[in-house]
């Protein structure tokens, strides 16, 4: 085995930065604003998509790499983006709006809001499915819910609206 072949440095540290970084930050901004949210949940379809969309990208981000260290270097742009993504967002409120989306309300009032489940491609059953799930049984039992901005929906109760009054 070429020990020095597998740990060599091949493809220009510059070049395999600025490819990594292009890449994350198409990806980001395809996941952040156009995927958008996807309830919390990963689907045989959502999962069958990063695999796609990984593939994808591996030859756009490391070009014609074959060793260890090029891969590396490709990693740890990824990864620093990212940590930097979620220092930014924590130490900024400008930046946590940009990276995490606001909450939407999707129930109100005992009430569906349509403009917004629409806006998310969620259907009635799924948000009556997520409302059970947090022991109300039906949509006009709840004050409001959220599609948070993690994908998770919360609900509030009228019963615990009222007590905290």
């Amino acid at each position: 085995m070429n020990w020095a072949a597998l740990f060599a440095h091949e493809v220009p540290l510059p070049e395999l930065i600025v490819r990594g970084s292009a890449i994350y930050w198409f990806l980001f901004v395809i996941f952040r604003f156009v995927l958008r949210r996807d309830v919390g949940s990963i689907g045989i379809a959502d999962v069958l998509l990063l695999v796609v969309i990984a593939d994808a990208a591996q030859n756009a981000m490391s070009g014609p790499y074959t060793t260890i260290t090029d891969g590396v270097i490709l990693i740890s742009t990824i990864v620093a983006w990212n940590w930097l993504l979620d220092w930014s967002a924590y130490h900024s409120r400008v930046m946590r709006r940009l990276v995490m989306p606001r909450p939407l309300v999707i129930v109100r009032e005992g009430k569906l809001c349509n403009d917004a489940l629409r806006k998310e491609l969620l259907s009635q059953e799924e948000i009556e499915t997520h409302i059970r799930v947090h022991g109300v049984e039906h949509i006009k039992d709840v004050k409001v819910a959220r599609l948070e901005g993690d994908g998770q929906i919360s609900v509030v109760r009228f019963r615990e609206a009222r007590s905290s009054d």
